[in-house]
C-alpha cells in the first residue's frame, strides 16, 4: 500500500521587518524646512554681498555688538537642543515623565535666549540704533529678529509637546508630533549656528 507523505509546511513564524533609514517627523515639516533655510540663505547671501562693499562700516558696528550675549545665546540654544534629543530618546523609551522634564528644561533655555535676545535690542535702541541707522544695523536687527521670531514660534511648540510628554501622547510607533516639532527647534537652532558668527563674529 502506497503511503502518501505529506509534508506540513512549518507555521510562519514573526516575520522580521527591517526598517530602514526613515524620515524623521512629519514629511511637510522638511519641505517647510527647506523654504525657511532658503530664506535665511538669501538673507546671509544679501548679508555679504553688501558687506563686501562695506567693509570698514560693519567692522566698526560689528565689533559694538555685545558677543558674550551672542556666546551665551549659542549655548542656551545648544543646551535646548540637546534636551529636546533626550526627550526624544526618552519617549522612545515610554518614559513619558522623563520626557517631559527634557522639554522643560528646552522651554527653560529657549527662554533664556529670549531674556538675553531681549536685553540685547533694549541696549541697542537705547542708542538708538535703528534699520535705519545704518546698512549693518539694518541686517543685524531684521536677521536676528526674523530668528527671534522662529524661536518663539518654536517655544510655543516645545509648549505643546511637554503638554503632549505629561499626557503619555508619544511612545514608540506614535513619535510622529515629537519628532515633527524636534526637527523644527533643530532647523532654529542650525541657523543660529550660521547667523551668530556671521554677524557678530567674521570680519
Amino acid at each position: 500500500m502506497e503511503t502518501s507523505t505529506t509534508t506540513l509546511s512549518a507555521p510562519p513564524t514573526q516575520a522580521h521587518v527591517h526598517e530602514g533609514p526613515r524620515l524623521a517627523g512629519d514629511l511637510a515639516i522638511w519641505f517647510f524646512i527647506l523654504a525657511e533655510l532658503l530664506a535665511f540663505g538669501v538673507f546671509f547671501a544679501a548679508y555679504a554681498f553688501t558687506r563686501a562693499n562695506n567693509i570698514e562700516l560693519f567692522n566698526a558696528e560689528q565689533a559694538a555688538l555685545n558677543r558674550n550675549a551672542g556666546a551665551l545665546n549659542t549655548v542656551l540654544l545648544l543646551t535646548a537642543s540637546y534636551f529636546v534629543v533626550r526627550a526624544v530618546q526618552a519617549a522612545e523609551r515610554e518614559a513619558a515623565r522623563q520626557c517631559a522634564n527634557w522639554l522643560l528644561g528646552a522651554i527653560l533655555t529657549g527662554f533664556g535666549f529670549i531674556v538675553v535676545k531681549i536685553g540685547e535690542y533694549a541696549a541697542a535702541f537705547a542708542h538708538n540704533i535703528s534699520l535705519s541707522s545704518s546698512p549693518f544695523h539694518m541686517f543685524y536687527l531684521s536677521l536676528t529678529f526674523f530668528h527671534f521670531m522662529h524661536v518663539i514660534l518654536g517655544l510655543v511648540i516645545l509648549i505643546a509637546m511637554w503638554n503632549g510628554a505629561r499626557q503619555g501622547r508619544y511612545r514608540p510607533g506614535d513619535m510622529n508630533g515629537l519628532e515633527t516639532g524636534a526637527a523644527y527647534w533643530h532647523m532654529v537652532d542650525l541657523v543660529w549656528l550660521i547667523l551668530f558668527p556671521l554677524v557678530y563674529v567674521i570680519h
